[in-house]
């Protein structure tokens, strides 16, 4: 297994260690913004319902522009500004409760998934090649998901900057501002990335879309939307419902979100493993399948630790899949279409991730504390479903090869 990632090209290495630190800003953002806006910064939790949504709408609406522009123009410069964006957004998070400019940098950090959705995909993709696509997506998870890890155990330090005596609303701002000027300061080491193929020019905006992927990309978008609009009713909430629940602030739940994302990340590296022991499709939806127990029983649990290890075990679970789903939307569409078929799947994702968050929010502000659970797992259910009738025969280019 570990020759596996021995063997990845190393600019395709650096593009994922890169991405560690415009991870590090965005898992602040989804792990503590629900908290931070309402309990620190004194908004309601229905405007940062809207504020989430935002974010989701924005990368509906720019994914697939980007992605289009990006396999036209080249891929690199779109992640250099995906991640100033980052930091800039973070920042602004943090310096104001005007709503109009939250809700502005609500777009900016919607603009800056859409960039890393589209152009990082595709590029991660082109410098890894089918041998190692799985490896690289795994790899990617990994680094990401320690990311997301550190944004939860950073949480803690507002408490160390109280002792210092700051107030509990400028030590978060302090952290996020911190974060966000780590992240920019390491854009330069971006053009040291190559870039990747560039599909010759379009004859007419109509030729600029993934045609010859679309039966592919169809019925990708299908299976996952499902999963997409669960996971957001209670996925980007979890530090406001665990206060809701247990009573508990973020810097006792951030950390529990964190040790998820450490296990999220260790498990991740599996995934090639399982991918050639049980074949691809398979691993995902076993793995998929298995997260959806633990899903039920986080809403039922009697206090806020066995809350923290269910809603754990289902995390890592469900997101061991997420290097595989990655690898085989990659793998089947043709590589001059990459871009415009990651952005497309990414808006595929976000926009009914993002519209189920403010259902969620508003159901947790309506008391209804167990039902986004029990909504997600029925959606669940059903996704593994059409994921197995569209792919459960599918191979990708490295299993023929293998098989031959």
């Amino acid at each position: 297994m570990w020759a596996t990632y021995r063997n990845l090209p190393g600019k395709a290495k650096l593009l994922v260690y890169l991405s560690f630190f415009p991870s590090l800003a965005l898992s602040l953002i989804y792990t503590d913004l629900s908290y931070f806006l309402t309990s620190v910064q004194g908004l309601s939790l229905f405007f940062t319902g809207i504020v989430l949504t935002t974010m989701g709408v924005t990368v509906v609406a720019m994914s697939v522009p980007l992605g289009i522009l990006a396999d036209r123009y080249g891929r690199r410069k779109f992640l250099i500004a995906g991640n100033l964006l980052a930091s800039l957004t973070l920042s602004i998070f943090a310096l104001t409760t005007n709503q109009f400019l939250l809700i502005l940098a609500a777009i900016i950090e919607g603009t800056t998934e859409a960039a890393f959705a589209t152009a990082g995909t595709a590029l991660l993709t082109g410098l890894a090649g089918d041998a190692s696509r799985t490896a690289a997506f795994s790899l990617s998870s990994f680094v990401q998901n320690v990311a997301y890890g550190l944004g939860g155990f950073a949480l803690p330090v507002v408490l160390v900057l109280e002792s210092f005596g700051l107030s509990n609303a400028s030590a978060h701002v302090a952290l996020y501002v911190a974060v966000a000027l780590i992240g920019a300061a390491v854009t330069p080491l971006v053009l040291r990335i190559p870039d990747s193929i560039r599909s010759e020019k379009a004859k007419s905006v109509r030729e600029f879309f993934p045609t010859k992927s679309k039966s592919v990309i169809v019925k990708w978008s299908i299976a996952n939307v499902m999963v997409a609009f669960g996971a957001g009713l209670f996925v980007p909430l979890m530090t406001k419902w665990f206060s809701l629940r247990y009573g508990v602030p973020d810097t006792f739940s951030g950390p529990i979100i964190g040790i998820s994302g450490f296990l999220i990340a260790a498990v991740s590296l599996v995934a090639p493993y399982l991918a050639k022991r049980f074949g691809l499709v398979r691993a995902a939806i076993l793995s998929e399948g298995t997260s959806m127990i633990f899903m039920f029983f986080v809403p039922l649990s009697p206090n806020f630790l066995l809350a923290g290890v269910v809603y754990t075990v289902r995390s890592f679970l469900m997101n061991v899949a997420n290097p595989m789903n990655s690898s085989l939307i990659m793998g089947l569409v043709t590589p001059d279409e990459r871009g415009a078929a990651a952005g497309i799947s990414s808006a595929v994702w976000r926009l009914p991730n993002s519209v189920s968050t403010t259902i969620g929010a508003d159901m947790m502000n309506s008391g209804l504390l167990a039902l986004p659970f029990y909504l997600a797992t029925a959606l669940y259910v059903a996704s593994l479903g059409f994921y197995w009738v569209f792919f459960g025969r599918t191979r990708l280019p490295e299993e023929k090869m293998a098989a031959a």
